[in-house]
């Protein structure tokens, strides 16, 4: 997706502060924070959301994504405290960006609901 603004973040097109990368996944902070670790994890390859990956996605890259999510949350000390993980799918779930992400926010205590 050539207009795809995570693809192109992804790519390094787009500068961003990055906090990992491999082969498969980008981690990045928002330029919004909703809390003081506000992160955002997605797949290098676009999928449009969760409800578009392919079994091959799910078996592959998901895990690779939560993956980076635990080592993330140990790095940045929330793993002991908690956080939360939110992945928005579609306009109704809340999606503005229609690339697959999941945010890890943690740094201040959540509530519920989230809104």
């Amino acid at each position: 997706m050539s207009e795809c603004i995570f693809c192109k973040i992804a790519k390094g097109e787009i500068p961003a502060t990055i906090l990992y990368k491999d082969d498969k996944v980008v981690a990045f902070k928002d330029i919004n924070p909703e809390a003081p670790n506000h992160l955002l994890v997605i797949p290098k390859k676009h999928i449009q959301s969760i409800a578009h990956a392919s079994v091959e996605d799910t078996e592959e890259i998901i895990p690779q994504i939560f993956k980076t999510i635990q080592q993330l949350a140990e790095e940045l000390g929330l793993k002991e405290k908690g956080f939360r993980i939110v992945n928005n799918c579609g306009n109704q779930g809340g999606q503005t960006v229609d690339h697959l992400h999941f945010h890890l926010l943690g740094g201040r205590q959540m509530t519920w609901p989230p809104g």
